[in-house]
């Protein structure tokens, strides 16, 4: 059976390369992914966020020129989650689309309450760019 997976999605009126360009920035999550984590460090050439169970590392795509902003997380129990992100151009600005998967054994509250802080995120991401540029 496959697991269910739910497409989330914000307008950001700004230039994809400027949206990119911010979010693909690990040092940036605090200021538009807080339910990620409270707080990115980097050690040696590693990054490390934050969460309430403990350091967990983050490793983001390599640059590219396709807006994707994919990331995955090693969490500190070992479990590694594969984060689909994209930034599409559209127009003068772009969709951002964050694609939220339910994990095995994952409760229905579980998963409203992800959506819901994701939903958060890039709303808050779209706050961030639209009125501050960066």
């Amino acid at each position: 059976m496959r697991p269910e997976s739910r497409h989330l999605s914000v307008y950001i009126d700004r230039p994809v390369a400027e949206v990119y360009s911010f979010a693909s920035d690990p040092a940036n999550l605090p200021r538009w992914a807080p339910g990620l984590g409270s707080l990115v460090v980097k050690v040696d050439d590693k990054w490390f966020v934050e969460t309430p169970e403990g350091r967990a590392r983050v490793m983001f795509a390599p640059d590219n020129r396709y807006g994707v902003l994919d990331y995955e997380v090693l969490t500190p129990s070992g479990a590694k989650v594969y984060v689909p992100l994209r930034a599409i151009a559209d127009g003068d600005g772009c969709e951002v689309v964050f694609t939220l998967r339910r994990t095995p054994g994952m409760t229905d509250a579980e998963f409203e309450r992800d959506t819901a802080l994701v939903s958060g995120d890039l709303a808050l991401l779209k706050k961030v760019l639209e009125s501050t540029g960066t």
